[in-house]
């Protein structure tokens, strides 16, 4: 796909089905080493297009740098994290995924071996409450760099007195069917 046929469809959105859910695993340096038939399907490339391939290949350019580094610091450190994450398929359209990061460990070495990404579709409430923070965070990255964005952005979570992870809980809903998604994911791909 040429680079105008991309901008073309840069401001589509694909609405996820949100029945399905979309997984994708990485080694420890974030390299896709899987990813079931519906990431495959959204993303817009063939499954040999991904694997082997890093991560951020489909990170669109609307996410903050910073969500990400907070999601890489949690995740080598072996702790999960919930996230809402703005990605671009192939053509440039985009999609908002709940998704929730756990660490592998090897069972030998105790040693983190990868990560598993388990996603499902973003509540559309979710998308409109966190897209004004992270165009916030995007301008602060490229004045102040992503210091800057991350100190704002523990201002902003200290002033709501919440921490990250109560802030996506409450944006998402995670209770109820929505928390037992995510654990029955684990539990199947785990």
């Amino acid at each position: 796909m040429n680079a105008a046929m991309k901008r073309q469809h840069q401001y589509q959105e694909i609405i996820l089905d949100p029945k399905r859910y979309i997984v994708s695993k990485t080694d420890t340096k974030g390299v896709i080493t899987y990813g079931n038939d519906y990431f495959v399907e959204i993303s817009g490339y063939v499954e040999a297009e991904l694997i082997g391939q890093p991560h951020n290949m489909i990170r669109h350019p609307d996410m903050p740098k910073v969500i990400f580094k907070l999601m890489w610091d949690r995740i080598k450190a072996g702790d999960t994290i919930m996230a809402l994450v703005k990605n671009e398929a192939k053509d440039g359209r985009y999609y908002w995924v709940v998704t929730e990061f756990e660490s592998k460990k090897d069972k030998l070495t105790n040693k983190i071996s990868g990560y598993t990404a388990f996603r499902k579709a973003a509540p559309r409430q979710a998308i409109e409450s966190i897209e004004p923070l992270y165009a916030k965070l995007r301008e602060i990255e490229d004045v102040s760099g992503m210091e800057g964005a991350e100190n704002y952005l523990i201002g902003f979570l200290e002033e709501k007195g919440l921490s990250y992870d109560e802030f996506i809980d409450r944006l998402v809903g995670n209770k109820g069917l929505f928390k037992i998604f995510f654990q029955a994911m684990k539990k199947l791909f785990g």
